[in-house]
């Protein structure tokens, strides 16, 4: 689909299909035959399909919404889903609507939320409760979630079937994940315009 072109993709030997890499700030529609790849700290994911049309996307954020009077700036800035849950929501649904999805059909599985920097503020939990009040406010239909815990995860979605697989990751991986994920964050403070930061 068009306006996608700038992510990375991809062939998976293992589940002989294309995969596309979602980094914290994007997001991604499809309805091909494919997959959709993300490894997630305290960052949340919701992977949402239309259970009938085989249209469904994946977004990746860092953190929940604006603060005070943070949001006035950003309404036609492209990367404001690099930073706040809300808009890569209100993003990700409408991508998906607009590619045929239709909203009653929706259903939504959610992942993340780790407490992998456990020296700072747990931006893990409060990305788990933006998310969970989002999805009750909207009525969306929630089929799975995989929230919280200390360990990061790598979660893999079939947007045209709406299967999802997540791991948990340990170990060497968690370690270069909470750095990237520090990095993250003080790009973000430093930076209050630019939007996509890559991670990994």
């Amino acid at each position: 689909m068009p306006g996608f072109e700038h992510l990375r993709r991809f062939w998976d030997p293992a589940h002989s299909c294309m995969t596309v890499k979602v980094l914290p700030g994007e997001f991604y529609v499809s309805a091909q035959t494919e997959m959709i790849s993300t490894v997630l700290g305290s960052c949340v994911s919701a992977c949402i399909f239309d259970r009938l049309r085989g249209i469904g996307g994946m977004n990746h954020f860092m953190l929940p919404e604006p603060i005070g009077g943070e949001r006035g700036g950003w309404a036609d800035t492209v990367g404001r889903a690099a930073r706040y849950g809300n808009d890569a929501m209100e993003q990700l649904i409408n991508a998906i609507l607009k590619a045929g999805g239709q909203r009653a059909n929706l259903v939504v599985k959610v992942f993340g939320g780790g407490r992998v920097l456990a020296t700072m503020t747990d931006i893990g939990q409060r990305n788990i409760a933006f998310v969970r009040r989002y999805l009750a406010a909207e009525r969306l239909d929630v089929a799975a979630e995989d929230l919280g815990d200390v360990h990061p995860r790598h979660v893999q979605f079939f947007p045209a079937t709406g299967k999802a697989r997540v791991r948990q990751l340990r170990g060497r991986t968690d370690t270069v994940l909470v750095d990237g994920e520090r990095q993250y964050l003080k790009r973000l403070a430093n930076d209050p315009i630019k939007g996509e930061v890559e991670l990994f």
